[in-house]
């Protein structure tokens, strides 16, 4: 039975991170009413102690390595050192703003915060502390937490990345556990700011997600840039012993250091928010969706880093976004993960959209690739970056099959995934892209001699 006194709304959001947030704003643009439940901050893992501090951090280390490189170009700089209390405080800074826009923007739009846990008690009812909001439609956003592992004790010596970016002083030997996404930034963090970095990683290669010629490329800059790698090989345990901590390897290797960072993923944020006792249907801690990212309950929607898929915060704002008109009536074309771009913003930056190779053809059947290796690039060279941009499409060559794939790997390479993603989305064909006229000199040259190339008919390169 519904409580008389209960507050009501079209739209009852459980999480204030990228995708409820999101889910909100544009809701209450199509005339919704809406109520959006936070227990912390709004803006979530995303702002607060995930994409926006690390790249803060990162571009703090791209500063450190163009002062301790200056003497490349010309320019007489020296690097002196990490003043951690400064770099803190630019990245707080930047959070802040962010922070403060965001709550003015949500106030602007007639959202209700309610702060609190919510409690998923069934269809079309949330508990927060002593109230109960009702709702035509509920969506789940509570969003991802930093995993562990099994008998690994966190301190200030064992630490996650929400520890991690807000360290007093810059480590001089670290462990990473982990060559995903988060392992490899905070690696290229650390490295720019003088450490010795040493990753861990159970899987054959860094970034096991992306396509393997990605992983390569990665691997070799790092080598260059006197990062060890340990791939293939498992992690067995950690001892602390007054400020070391001495990582053991199942090899029997054992390495000392001042910081070991846990980077082994994100878990679907779930617990204790009565999704599994109000009758979700769920699958290894995530909510189970369909493409329309309707749960099993009637009305209820999850988005973001509780569904299974890609853990990024703009898939969190797309599928936000979705929702919102899906629940207004506007029939959005459903959110598929392979045509939402990827970005890993460590030095040399990691980009791609689409299929990798191996999946193209456990898809497609035959497909050919393309590289282009991005000494060819001018802006490339005057960034002084290596790389290349490998392209993927179906069919044999020769035949102008669509692009299913597009893969980037160098510094900066992350601002082509936008045009990279148009050509996934759009189907484009090699032909199509190899019309188009890229601005001179420039990374983007490299999408369009990439794909002249791919059209069979090369400029720079031999095709």
């Amino acid at each position: 039975m519904s409580d008389p006194g209960a507050r009501s709304a079209d739209l009852v959001i459980l999480g204030g991170g990228s995708g409820g947030y999101a889910c909100a704003l544009r809701a209450a643009e199509l005339g919704l009413s809406v109520v959006l439940v936070e227990k912390d901050k709004l803006g979530g893992t995303c702002l607060h102690r995930g994409c926006i501090p690390t790249k803060a951090l990162l571009h703090a280390a791209e500063v450190a390595d163009h002062a301790r490189d200056g003497a490349q170009v010309g320019i007489r700089s020296t690097f002196d050192g990490v003043d951690m209390a400064g770099v803190n405080a630019y990245k707080d800074g930047v959070v802040s703003r962010l922070y403060k826009g965001l709550q003015g923007l949500v106030a602007s739009r007639g959202i209700t915060v309610v702060p609190g846990a919510g409690i998923l008690e069934g269809p079309g009812t949330v508990r927060v502390g002593d109230e109960r909001i009702t709702g035509r439609h509920v969506v789940l956003a509570t969003g991802s937490y930093a995993r562990s592992l099994p008998g690994l004790e966190l301190d200030d010596r064992i630490v996650t990345s929400d520890a991690a970016i807000s360290l007093d002083e810059a480590p001089r030997r670290v462990v990473v556990l982990g060559g995903g996404v988060i392992g490899v930034e905070f690696a290229s963090v650390w490295r720019s700011f003088g450490a010795e970095v040493t990753i861990v990683e159970a899987l054959p290669r860094l970034v096991p997600n992306e396509d393997e010629f990605c992983s390569t490329q990665l691997a070799r800059a790092f080598r260059r840039r006197r990062i060890t790698a340990r791939t293939g090989v498992r992690f067995a345990k950690a001892t602390r012993s007054g400020d070391t901590v001495t990582v053991s390897l199942e090899s029997g290797e054992e390495i000392e250091a001042d910081l070991l960072l846990v980077a082994v993923g994100r878990g679907p944020n779930t617990t204790g928010h009565g999704f599994a006792e109000a009758g979700v249907a769920m699958d290894g801690g995530f909510v189970t969706v369909d493409e329309r990212l309707r749960t099993n309950l009637d009305g209820v929607y999850a988005v973001g880093d509780v569904t299974p898929g890609l853990q990024l915060a703009h898939r969190g704002f797309a599928h936000g976004i979705f929702v919102a008109e899906d629940v207004a009536g506007l029939a959005p074309r459903p959110v598929t993960d392979d045509g939402i771009p990827r970005v890993t913003y460590c030095d040399p930056e990691v980009a791609s959209v689409g299929l990798t190779e191996q999946a193209a053809r456990d898809l497609h059947g035959e497909v050919h690739t393309l590289t282009y290796d991005l000494a060819g690039n001018g802006k490339s060279q005057i960034l002084q970056t290596s790389g290349a941009v490998k392209l993927v499409a179906q069919g044999p060559a020769g035949q102008g099959g669509r692009v299913l794939g597009v893969h980037m790997v160098g510094s900066r390479i992350g601002e082509l995934v936008g045009e990279a993603q148009l050509v996934y989305n759009w189907e484009a064909l090699p032909t199509d892209v190899a019309a188009l006229i890229h601005a001179h000199p420039t990374q983007s040259e490299a999408l369009g001699e990439a794909h002249l190339a791919l059209a069979g008919r090369p400029l720079h390169t031999h095709g």
